[in-house]
């Protein structure tokens, strides 16, 4: 039976931090494993164009991840029907989706579930390299262990 990749969306605020490491990080983690996705991410607060926050591009690339050419973007209704699992960082993205976004229904998980918390917080606003690098550790983690489960191939219905 034909088969076609996973279809990945992580969401966050911006778009400018963590959603785009999960992103690169799903990809980075799919290629080892052979597992089949694209992954794509987005953000609730509608930014459009932003550069990844330049603490997150530098502790990216100390895994190897490419963060420098990313713009952010919004979350929108298509980017939503593409999905085939939609993974937030916070509760309030949940929500933001389950009320702008009704197509996103059974699809939507929080990420940090699979790291064993509940949220992944935003390390935007810190100082310290330490707390980017924790929050790309976290997310690491959740986004393995999120590819890991998933069934090799992807049968098209």
């Amino acid at each position: 039976m034909p088969s076609r990749p996973h279809h990945l969306l992580f969401v966050c605020s911006g778009n400018i931090c963590r959603s785009p490491v999960a992103e690169h990080l799903a990809r980075h983690h799919a290629a080892r494993t052979n597992v089949e996705l694209e992954a794509r991410s987005a953000g609730t607060l509608g930014l459009v164009g932003r550069p990844a926050d330049p603490s997150m591009v530098t502790v990216g690339a100390e895994l190897g991840l490419d963060l420098g050419t990313h713009l952010s973007q919004a979350i929108t209704d298509p980017l939503v029907e593409w999905a085939d699992h939609i993974l937030v960082m916070e509760i309030a993205h949940m929500a933001h989706l389950e009320a702008f976004h009704p197509a996103s229904q059974g699809k939507v998980a929080l990420l940090g579930r699979y790291d064993g918390v509940d949220e992944i917080p935003d390390p935007i606003g810190s100082w310290f390299t330490f707390q980017f690098r924790r929050s790309r550790d976290q997310l690491q983690r959740a986004v393995n262990r999120f590819v890991d489960q998933l069934p090799t191939e992807r049968e098209i219905p």
